[in-house]
């Protein structure tokens, strides 16, 4: 059990790293191609990303959890199955992607973007192998390999983006060029993790017995249910920018606008994205370490633990997601301008980041019901989810622009989690806060915007209006933001809404349970 949860940390830290390079990338990604190369590659990611986190996350976990639940005679016949399933599922997708790259590029409304979708598309031709032996590790505890070829996969990517798109940039290639490039990074990423893989493999893997005869078509419909529930969570928000692809660009061009600025604004839309990465890395890490705890305790007769582990995932994400889009309503326009040189729709940008609220909460909500064998209803609500999101697009953006397009992915998400928590109180009926959390929660945030805002305003106008815009921009954001957080957190800390034995189970939490001792001592010593 040990060396199970010294591997299971291992695992959380990974992609955790993953996810933080995932949304710093973006960052000088955006500042060498500027809104328009933004746009191109955004526009072909989601395709690329969808089977990427469904097979290598997905179908990895399908693959342990079916081998830890099988004899070892039958596990050669697992690998068996998974590889041939994933592999042809990966050459379909390929040949989708690739011979169909011009007609998707054209239902995009933008021709040019059939390279960068041929180029992503050989990306999908390594599924199978990552997979599979991803899965293998993890069937036998041994998550080292795992977490390494994870790190190891998105390093080489985002090297090959940042230091390839400089090249081509500087050269004078086009950003459709600097978007193939970038896709090539994913492509090489892959190839690194599955080398990685194969020298572990080679290293560690030793005989299997003989194989037992398992019938394929029940192995292969139990290996595409299991992936899909476990990654369903993960891909709503790429499915989300899938439909934007689709939706944004063509709508603003019908609406008038023309095709440069079209392609610019949606560019600046997808600025959101890394920022609502960064607010979801607290919810990720929840769903990634507390959740499966709940799952275990759930198993045993007694579930108070379990009940416990639950509502305190539930308030900490909410806590937090609460903190990061409320943080970032207030400093928008200079995070905005210091990450990407503009303030340009920084209000649409603050709608975008109230996605973190609703993404924290399905994330929590959606790895609690699975791990009590709850999945079809939250898949389900997931489809009705994406429906709204689509219609919104069509109704919000003729009307508002991309502010109509970050309204749309609010109504998606809320309806979803709306749905979650209607589902879960019947199935499990937790009061998972009190009224007097979120009282707490609402004067925190009211808090900290009144003592941001004050400053920001004040920083920008008169204390570093002297300075060049994106540097005082700079220094506006970035002493704004560590106030603001003191002022969340003491406040927080002096309620008690979560006590300090709680504070212990998150990762740094032993920091905040000492500022809540400190702040409480002397209600402790009035003896209240």
């Amino acid at each position: 059990m040990k060396s199970f949860m010294k591997g299971a940390v291992l695992l959380t830290l990974a992609g955790l790293i993953v996810k933080i390079l995932s949304a710093v990338y973006r960052v000088p990604f955006q500042n060498m191609v500027g809104d328009q190369g933004f746009y191109i590659y955004q526009q072909v990611y989601p395709f690329i990303a969808v089977f990427g986190v469904w097979t290598s996350y997905g179908f990895a976990v399908a693959v342990s959890k079916m081998l830890a639940d099988s004899q070892k005679g039958e596990h050669r016949a697992i690998f068996r199955i998974a590889f041939w399933t994933i592999a042809i599922l990966s050459l379909l997708i390929f040949g989708l992607l690739f011979a169909g790259a011009d007609l998707l590029a054209a239902w995009m409304g933008d021709a040019r973007l059939s390279a960068l979708l041929k180029v992503g598309s050989f990306a999908v031709l390594l599924m199978a192998p990552l997979a599979v032996m991803k899965g293998s590790f993890q069937a036998g505890s041994f998550m080292q390999p795992v977490a390494y070829a994870q790190v190891m996969e998105q390093a080489v990517r985002v090297t090959i983006i940042l230091v390839g798109t400089w090249i081509v940039v500087t050269q004078g290639f086009s950003l459709y060029t600097a978007g193939q490039t970038a896709m090539l990074g994913a492509v090489a990423g892959e190839l690194a993790a599955v080398g990685l893989l194969i020298y572990y493999v080679n290293k560690h893997v030793s005989n299997v017995p003989e194989p037992v005869a398992l019938p394929v078509w029940p192995t292969v419909k139990k290996m595409l249910a299991i992936s899909l529930s476990v990654s369903m969570s993960s891909l709503i928000l790429l499915i989300f920018q899938m439909a934007d692809s689709f939706t944004i660009f063509r709508l603003l061009e019908d609406s008038g606008i023309g095709t440069m600025e079209a392609m610019e604004k949606k560019g600046i839309y997808d600025r959101g994205q890394p920022l609502a990465q960064f607010g979801l890395l607290v919810a990720t890490s929840l769903a990634l370490s507390i959740v499966p705890l709940v799952a275990q305790m759930q198993r045993k007769r007694n579930g108070r633990s379990a009940e416990l582990y639950a509502k305190l995932a539930y308030r900490i994400s909410l806590l937090f997601a609460v903190a990061a889009a409320a943080g970032l309503t207030f400093v928008m326009p200079y995070v905005n301008e210091m990450l990407f040189q503009t303030r340009d729709e920084s209000a649409a940008l603050v709608v975008f980041s109230w996605q973190i609220v609703w993404m924290s909460l399905l994330l929590i909500l959606t790895a609690l019901l699975h791990g009590i064998g709850k999945v079809k209803v939250p898949a389900l609500l997931m489809a009705g989810g994406l429906f709204v999101k689509i219609m919104g697009n069509w109704l919000l953006i003729p009307l508002y622009g991309v502010m109509g397009a970050a309204l749309a992915g609010n109504l998606g998400l809320a309806f979803i989690v709306g749905g979650l928590l209607l589902y879960f109180k019947k199935i499990w009926p937790l009061r998972f806060a009190p009224a007097q959390f979120y009282a707490w929660l609402a004067l925190a945030s009211a808090s900290m915007g009144a003592v941001v805002v004050i400053w920001a305003v004040a920083a920008d106008t008169v204390v570093f209006a002297a300075l060049p815009g994106r540097f005082g921009s700079a220094l506006t954001a970035l002493t704004a933001v560590p106030l603001g957080a003191a002022v969340f957190l003491a406040l927080i800390a002096k309620s008690r809404i979560i006590t300090e034995r709680q504070w212990y189970v998150m990762p740094f939490g032993r920091k905040m349970a000492k500022l809540q001792l400190i702040l409480n001592s002397k209600k402790k010593g009035d003896g209240r």
